[in-house]
């Protein structure tokens, strides 16, 4: 079973990115383009990615990637990736890119089918990462710290939980990054993402 892990990096304050959705202030601080040793041990263990509709245009938008599919493997290579959406967007040129419509428990299925033996990273945004969390396939948060703040955007998590579900497993500076881990516990079931009744809705 591939752990789910929601990997990002978020202000002192709690914020993934600005109003309109960029991550200017992120590469504002030094290191905050990532890349470094520690993330490519990460992406090294990821078989697939999730992510939401306005990161995955957010990406589309910030490398031209239409017009340069060529760039997409520097991002995330040859993985699988889900993009869950309730509009038709476009794909990229030779990039093995799904889009799922409706609850995350009706795709996991194919999610964990696609990550074969290794775990699936929760790009963004927050609130996938807290629909994951609700249905209980959430299994670790890890989170870069940065020395910046916003003073309104997109938040980090926007789900109430508590030390009952989430525990401290480890603390690494990144640089000038303060990285936290930790486990996540609780939720809804995993067993139920194999039921056929699940809503797409």
């Amino acid at each position: 079973m591939p752990r789910v892990i929601f990997y990002t990096a978020t202000t002192l304050n709690g914020f993934l990115a600005d109003d309109a959705d960029s991550l200017d202030w992120l590469f504002a601080v030094p290191g905050g383009e990532g890349g470094d040793s520690g993330f490519q041990e990460f992406l090294a263990g990821i078989g697939v990615l999730v992510q939401g509709s306005s990161t995955y245009e957010w990406v589309l938008r910030q490398e031209d990637l239409l017009a340069h599919p060529e760039k997409w493997p520097a991002y995330y290579g040859a993985r699988p990736t889900f993009v869950f959406t309730r509009r038709d967007l476009p794909s990229v040129a030779g990039a093995d890119i799904r889009f799922a419509h409706g609850h995350v428990l009706a795709a996991w299925p194919q999610i964990r089918e696609a990550a074969g033996d290794r775990d699936v990273w929760v790009v963004g945004g927050g609130d996938l990462a807290g629909q994951f969390a609700d249905a209980g396939l959430l299994d670790e948060i890890l989170v870069s710290v940065a020395p910046a703040t916003l003073a309104s955007g997109k938040p980090l998590l926007p789900r109430r939980m508590g030390a009952d579900r989430l525990t401290l497993t480890r603390v690494r500076q990144a640089g000038a990054f303060a990285e936290l881990t930790y486990a996540v516990t609780g939720g809804g079931s995993r067993a139920s993402a194999d039921d056929p009744a699940v809503s797409d809705g």
